[in-house]
């Protein structure tokens, strides 16, 4: 049975799967379904979180958007998302930002890690 559902998930996996790290500036283009017509809307932000592993797993982008925090979470494996850029990669010492959420400003931010 395991072996089954393995190979099943092996199959639905992407070919080439965007290299970037919790903390990095990211732009998602996901693709949008309105009506008959499907298009493409670039969603910009910082990793907050990886979760999960093979098929499963997801990333959450956080962005402000006039004022106010938006979240978005994505399967990484999903044939929603078009692609995944990377802006700018971040330094941080955690596996999960959930600090930012009560951050505003300055302080909201993430360092540049600069190579």
């Amino acid at each position: 049975m395991n072996d089954i559902i393995k190979s099943i998930e092996a199959t639905q996996l992407k070919a080439e799967v965007p290299q970037f790290k919790v903390g990095d500036t990211v732009k998602v283009y996901g693709k949008i379904k309105e009506g008959n017509r499907e298009r493409i809307q670039v969603f910009e932000g910082v990793v907050l979180k990886k979760q999960g592993g093979s098929n499963r797993e997801t990333f959450t982008v956080r962005k402000n958007s006039n004022g106010i925090g938006v979240e978005k979470t994505w399967p990484l494996h999903s044939p929603n998302v078009e692609k995944v850029e990377v802006v700018r990669t971040g330094k941080v010492r955690r596996a999960k930002l959930n600090y930012l959420r009560q951050r505003v400003g300055k302080s909201a931010k993430v360092k540049e890690l600069v190579k």
